[in-house]
């Protein structure tokens, strides 16, 4: 099945932020072989969607701005997304609101290559305190995380993402 990619328009079908090719460009750039030595598009095409599933349901609540559609798939476009360090004096600029910013779908394109390696958003199991292996003792750290992060993907989205930098958002309970 052909993947669907949000172009922009606030697709109801849209299953991916990057298509297959621009995907495929984006990682020859950086040098990232494994895309590359990938069976067929269509293994390329479902790691693109666990990639954009795990953007959905580990940012949806933190973007900045608003969806533009009840009714699109994911999470981008959206409108009211300012954007920090573009603008004159106190003339903000924002993000157009009928397009995916480049650095949403190059992320989509990072995690997807991860998902090569295995599930993005592992099943938690307990957290164990204390492991002794013969000579060798682990003990993780209270509050440890217990899923990968991917920092680098942090990295990419923070512009976008709310409470970034030096604002933050204001919850009242």
């Amino acid at each position: 099945m052909a993947l669907n990619v949000e172009t922009g328009a606030g697709l109801a079908n849209a299953e991916s932020y990057i298509s297959v090719a621009d995907a495929t460009t984006y990682h020859a750039n950086l040098g990232n072989s494994a895309w590359a030595a990938l069976a067929s598009d269509t293994v390329r095409e479902q790691l693109l969607r666990q990639a954009t599933e795990y953007m959905v349901g580990q940012y949806r609540d933190n973007w900045k701005g608003q969806r533009t559609s009840a009714t699109q798939a994911l999470d981008w476009p959206r409108y009211n997304v300012q954007l920090p360090d573009v603008g004159i004096g106190r003339y903000p600029a924002y993000v157009q609101p009928n397009v995916v910013p480049v650095e949403v779908a190059n992320a989509c394109a990072v995690l997807a290559l991860q998902a090569i390696s295995g599930p993005l958003a592992p099943n938690l199991e307990r957290t164990i305190k204390q492991d002794t292996v013969g000579p060798l003792t682990t003990i993780y750290a209270d509050g440890a995380p217990e899923r990968p992060r991917y920092t680098a993907v942090d990295n990419m989205l923070k512009v976008y993402l709310a409470g970034s930098g030096t604002s933050g958002r204001l919850v009242r309970g």
